[in-house]
C-alpha cells in the first residue's frame, strides 16, 4: 500500500486529491492546521467513516511554517508521495498579509524540501501545487512550460519562488519534484470567497429574496476555468510519469468574470442586462423565467417548494450586479489561458468538462443548498 501525505488536506483540492487516492488503493496522511472552529467540512464524509478514519486515512496538526513539525512528520509517516497543495491561496488578500503569504508559499515549500532532505526520504515523490498567476503579465498566448513569468501579486511571487526552489532542489539533490502549473479549476466546493463560488453563492441567494447584490471587481478578467476532479487526478498522474517535469494543466479556453456571471443567472432564469461602464457598470434584470430553476433541480425540490422558496421580489430592470472598487488588484491579470499539450502528450490528460457544465454544476448546488438549507 503506497502512502501519501497531503497538505491543505480539507481544501477543495485536497478532498478530491484524498478521494482519488483512496480509491486507488493509498494509505493517505493530510496535514490539518488547529482551528477554535471546525474546517473539515469538505472531507467530514470520509472523517465520520468508521472504515476510513485511522484506518485509511490519518489527520495530523502542523503548518508549512514550521520546520521541526515538519521533520517530525516525515520521520513518522514516511511517506512515498508528498501533495503540497497547502497555500494562503487568495491572490486579492495577498496584497493585505504579503509577509504571511510567503512565509506559507514560498518558504514553506523550501522547508518541506529540506526536511526531505534532512530525514533522508530519498524515493519520496513531491508535487508542489504551482499556479496560473505565474504568468500573470501574459509574455505569450496561450501559456505553456516555455511562457516567461511575470507574475503580479504577492501570492504570484511567492509561488514564483515556490516554482524555481522545486527545479533547483531537483537539480542539485537529484530529489523527484515537480510542479503542477493548473490554471483555474473550480468545483462546488470552491471556497466561498473565490470569485466563481461567490458569484453561484450570490445568484442562488438573490433567487431566494435572501441577498440584494453581488459586488465584483474586474469583470473583464479573462480566466481558463476547469473542474476540479480532473485537475487532481492529473496531479497524481505528473508524479507517476517515468522523469520528474513541471506541467501546465488548462483547458485551453478563456471567458470573462462577465461570461461566468451571465451564464450563472441565466442557468436560473434570470436574464441580465448590462449598462454602463468601468466602475459604473450593473447588472440588471432584463426577464424571469423560474421554469429553468425548476428544471435545475427538480430532483432535489419539489415543485410547491422551489416557488415558495424563490423570491416574489426581483422585478424587471432591477439591479442584482455591481462594481466595488475595493475588489479590485492594485496590479490586475487581464489574461490566463493554457495550453496543456505537453501534459495530453506525454500524460494522456486533457480537461473534459466544459465551461457551461462546470458553471452548471456549481449554480445547480448552491441552489439546492440555498432553497433547502436557506443559506
Amino acid at each position: 500500500m503506497k502512502r501519501a501525505l497531503i497538505t491543505g488536506i480539507t481544501g477543495q483540492d485536497g478532498s478530491y486529491l484524498t478521494e482519488i487516492l483512496l480509491n486507488k488503493g493509498y494509505e493517505v496522511h493530510g496535514i490539518i492546521r488547529r482551528s477554535s472552529s471546525f474546517n473539515t467540512g469538505r472531507i467530514d464524509h470520509l472523517y465520520s467513516d468508521k472504515n476510513i478514519l485511522n484506518k485509511k486515512m490519518f489527520l495530523h496538526y502542523g503548518d508549512l511554517v514550521d520546520t521541526s513539525n515538519l521533520n517530525r512528520l516525515l520521520e513518522k509517516i514516511e511517506p512515498d508521495e508528498i501533495y503540497n497543495l497547502a497555500a494562503q491561496s487568495h491572490v486579492k488578500v495577498s496584497f493585505e498579509i504579503p509577509d504571511y503569504t510567503a512565509q506559507v508559499d514560498a518558504l514553506g515549500t523550501l522547508r518541506f524540501l529540506d526536511a526531505i532532505r534532512e530525514v533522508g526520504l530519498k524515493q519520496v515523490k513531491f508535487y508542489q501545487a504551482s499556479t496560473s498567476e505565474l504568468y500573470g503579465k501574459v509574455q505569450e498566448v496561450p501559456q505553456t512550460e516555455k511562457t516567461p513569468f511575470y507574475p503580479r501579486s504577492p501570492y504570484g511571487v511567492a509561488k514564483l519562488y515556490g516554482f524555481w526552489i522545486i527545479v533547483n532542489y531537483r537539480e542539485a539533490y537529484n530529489i523527484f519534484a515537480c510542479n503542477g502549473i493548473l490554471f483555474n479549476h473550480e468545483s462546488p466546493k470552491r471556497g466561498e470567497t473565490f470569485v466563481t463560488r461567490k458569484i453561484t453563492r450570490a445568484a442562488s441567494r438573490i433567487a431566494a429574496g435572501l441577498q440584494n447584490t453581488l459586488l465584483l471587481g474586474n469583470l473583464s478578467a479573462k480566466r481558463d476555468w476547469g473542474y476540479a476532479p480532473e485537475y487532481c487526478e492529473g496531479m497524481w498522474k505528473i508524479l507517476h510519469y517515468k522523469n520528474a517535469e513541471d506541467f501546465v494543466l488548462a483547458t485551453g479556453e478563456t471567458h470573462t468574470v462577465r461570461e461566468f456571471t451571465d451564464l450563472t443567472f441565466n442557468e436560473i432564469g434570470i436574464e441580465l442586462e448590462w449598462t454602463g461602464k468601468e466602475e459604473n457598470e450593473k447588472g440588471m434584470i432584463k426577464s424571469i423565467n423560474w421554469d429553468k430553476a425548476e428544471s435545475l433541480i427538480k430532483d432535489d425540490i419539489s415543485s410547491k417548494q422551489l416557488k415558495v422558496n424563490l423570491s416574489n421580489k426581483l422585478q424587471k430592470n432591477k439591479e442584482v450586479v455591481a462594481i466595488d472598487p475595493n475588489y479590485y488588484r492594485p496590479t490586475e491579470v487581464e489574461l490566463l489561458i493554457g495550453d496543456s499539450s505537453k501534459a495530453k502528450k506525454l500524460l494522456g490528460w486533457e480537461a473534459k468538462t466544459k465551461f457551461n457544465e462546470l458553471v452548471r454544476m456549481m449554480i445547480k448546488a448552491d441552489l439546492s443548498k440555498t432553497l433547502i438549507r436557506g443559506f
